[in-house]
């Protein structure tokens, strides 16, 4: 265990996902797959709630409509990996957060590789795109290459056990103290829900493998 670190626990990661979002930065994600070893240091993250999960109706939600075959893991046990297929291409990790049977997750949008960098830019040249180690995990698409879980195999993968999974393990560790941050709306979410009404998206101030903001289509802030 890194100094000032310690394994996730699932208890941590029950409350809402809003409010466990800023608790996972500068914690870190390491994965084992095939015997290749990646540690992503997370930098920023995006809280989302299903349908029935708090006070406000989250439409930019994959469980915005109820529970499906895609977002099952939403749904389940906390510390688990939800991961998902973006634009048919790329495998994007959340961490399930909430109490079982009410949907939500944490979308890993950036971090910086710490061990295994080689590894990382082995997968990101695969896959036709070499980059700056401060670009390896800028992004969530490119975070999910970096430490190489992919849809379907790996989702549902419980980082909290570390148990394999379909040739791949993955662990969380979590800082004993909160650090600073700064909040802000979402990347590339449409409408309302892409806007300051949902500042749900946390990162590190400074850190620069924070990625670009965007905003989503018709995400106008409210007057």
């Amino acid at each position: 265990m890194t100094d000032g670190l310690h394994a996730a626990t699932r208890e941590e990661l029950r409350g809402l996902p809003v409010e466990v979002a800023p608790r996972l930065l500068d914690g870190l994600l390491a994965t084992t797959i095939d015997g290749d070893d990646v540690v992503v240091r997370l930098t920023e993250v995006e809280a989302y709630h299903g349908l029935g999960t708090g006070d406000v109706h989250d439409a930019g939600s994959h469980a915005r409509m109820g529970r499906t075959a895609r977002n099952a893991t939403m749904w389940g046990e906390p510390g688990h990996l939800y991961v998902y297929l973006s634009h048919g291409i790329h495998s994007c990790v959340n961490v399930v957060c909430g109490p079982e049977g009410e949907a939500g997750g944490v979308l890993l949008r950036a971090g910086e590789i710490v061990e295994g960098a080689d590894v990382a830019r082995r997968r990101r040249e695969e896959r036709g795109v070499a980059r700056t180690d401060r670009d390896l995990a800028r992004g969530p698409g490119r975070l999910g290459d970096a430490v190489g879980l992919r849809y379907p195999v790996h989702d549902g993968i419980d980082a909290v056990t570390g148990e394999p999974q379909a040739g791949a393990t993955a662990r969380l560790q979590l800082r004993d103290h909160p650090i600073g941050f700064v909040s802000g709306p979402r990347v590339g979410v449409a409408g309302l829900a892409g806007t300051s009404a949902f500042p749900w998206r946390f990162w590190i101030p400074g850190d620069p493998t924070v990625s670009a903001f965007r905003p989503g289509r018709g995400a106008v802030e409210p007057r």
